[in-house]
């Protein structure tokens, strides 16, 4: 609900200023008058352009600005990877605007067509500084606009590129948005500059541009990395192709430490880039090196082309980069709700850090904690790496965390329904498959009031 109402507000507060500074129509008129001049089309075609033309840089200035990971943008919206889903939306929301903007000026062919070039308006005038460059900024808008719709099509289908191509070609957004804040600056009608829309557009132009170039810069995140080395790596479980792999890294003295559920942006090959993880470790839970380095651990699955070589590529004193931390799945809720933890597969990583910090000797992290109801989904319990850790951090957890596993191998599939039993108001927070958390998030709006708390990791 967040990411929705966050984008419907942007749009709204950018079609309000527009409206306060749109000439004002004498009243309604026919989209064709008595003379068979199509003035109304002509008007309506030239609001739908600009005002679709407001909303697609509007929202892709959202984009490059979210793309910053800005810290104090993960309160109101909920974290870390919810600031990257609204990111992900706002580009789609451009594309999507942009293609109506696009469909606005061509219309202008058709109404030519059927009813001739009586009524259309002239070239509103723009910033006399930019009269020259309308050409220009007609043709790097209309390119920009194309690679726009490539680059948000390959963004939506990911299977097409594996995710270093993919992050090669999304590096060039920035340059796309600059490309479109010129097109933006040369032909916005000069009436639009005043207030109140003529602030905000320059403010979003500003800031869409400053946040464009540090992405060009390749300064996102720096102020949040440290430098760190490997300091063990195993395959958990069979050690098999598909198994788990658990990698403690030693960090630096500028680590500002973490709390139990959060993750970071990991990079093991500078020419990979970064990948999300989650910290599989509780604040202090694995101690210091013998260096008097901080610890912490990842326990990755090898679910995607780049995961499934790490076991291989990955060996003890290698550099690793880490930036972070970030996020809200901290596990706490209100004292009257009922807490109930969902986790499937690799989704249960971020709950074996809250489970930790629950353990004896880490009473100043369990100071606000609950009992917890956890399930746990796994496709074959009698061969899952992680489920033995898992029972025993839940058998010693204080307060109390009482665990129900559900074996697909054995048809014990968890659905909604079940969680009915679970009896008052209940805070849900749920890691994992995304077709459970659509279930989830489905049945939470119904008859009991479910507050679901839900980790994201698409960021892609």
């Amino acid at each position: 609900m967040r990411i929705k109402a966050a984008l419907g507000i942007w749009l709204l507060v950018i079609t309000l200023a527009w409206m306060a500074v749109v000439p004002a129509m004498p009243g309604v008129q026919p989209l064709v008058d008595a003379q068979g001049a199509a003035t109304g089309w002509w008007q309506l075609r030239q609001h739908a352009l600009y005002l679709t033309g407001l909303w697609s840089i509007g929202l892709m200035a959202l984009a490059m600005v979210l793309a910053l990971r800005l810290p104090w943008l993960e309160r109101p919206l909920g974290g870390m990877d919810q600031v990257y889903r609204l990111h992900k939306w706002a580009g789609i929301g451009a594309a999507v605007t942009a293609v109506a903007h696009w469909g606005a000026k061509e219309s202008g062919g058709w109404i030519k067509a059927l009813w001739g070039r009586a009524g259309k308006p002239g070239h509103d005038a723009v910033l006399p500084w930019l009269t020259d460059a309308r050409g220009l900024a007609k043709d790097l808008g209309e390119w920009a606009f194309y690679l726009l719709l490539a680059m948000v099509a390959v963004t939506l289908l990911t299977r097409l590129l594996s995710y270093r191509p993919w992050r090669l070609l999304h590096r060039a957004m920035p340059l796309l948005f600059l490309a479109l804040a010129l097109h933006t600056v040369a032909l916005m009608p000069l009436a639009f500059w005043a207030l109140p829309l003529g602030l905000l557009m320059g403010t979003l132009l500003a800031l869409g541009s400053l946040a464009a170039l540090w992405s060009l810069a390749g300064r996102i995140g720096s102020s949040r990395s440290h430098q760190g080395r490997i300091h063990a790596v195993r395959a958990l479980g069979d050690g098999g192709p598909l198994a788990p792999v658990e990698v403690v890294c030693a960090l630096p003295a500028s680590w500002p430490g973490h709390r139990a559920g959060q993750f970071a942006f990991v990079r093991f090959d500078r020419a990979e880039g970064q990948h999300p993880f989650t910290i599989a470790s509780a604040p202090g839970s694995l101690g210091r090196s013998d260096q008097g380095e901080p610890l912490l651990r990842l326990v990755i699955k090898p679910l995607g082309d780049y995961t499934r070589t790490l076991g291989q590529r990955l060996r003890a004193g290698q550099r690793v980069d880490i930036e972070g931390p970030y996020g809200r799945f901290d596990g706490r809720g209100r004292q009257q709700r009922q807490q109930v933890w969902v986790a499937g597969g690799v989704g249960v990583t971020p709950f074996l850090a809250l489970l930790e910090a629950r353990q004896p000797g880490a009473a100043p992290a369990r100071a606000h904690a609950q009992p917890v109801h956890m399930h746990y989904c796994t496709r074959d319990a009698a061969r899952d790496p992680l489920l033995p850790r898992l029972r025993q951090l839940c058998a010693q957890a204080q307060p109390p965390v009482r665990l129900s596993v559900h074996d697909d191998a054995r048809g014990q599939r968890l659905t909604p329904q079940a969680l009915e039993a679970t009896a008052g108001p209940l805070d849900i927070w749920f890691c994992g498959p995304q077709g459970l958390g659509e279930l989830l998030a489905a049945h939470a709006g119904g008859a009991r009031a479910w507050r679901l708390h839900r980790e994201s990791f698409a960021m892609r």
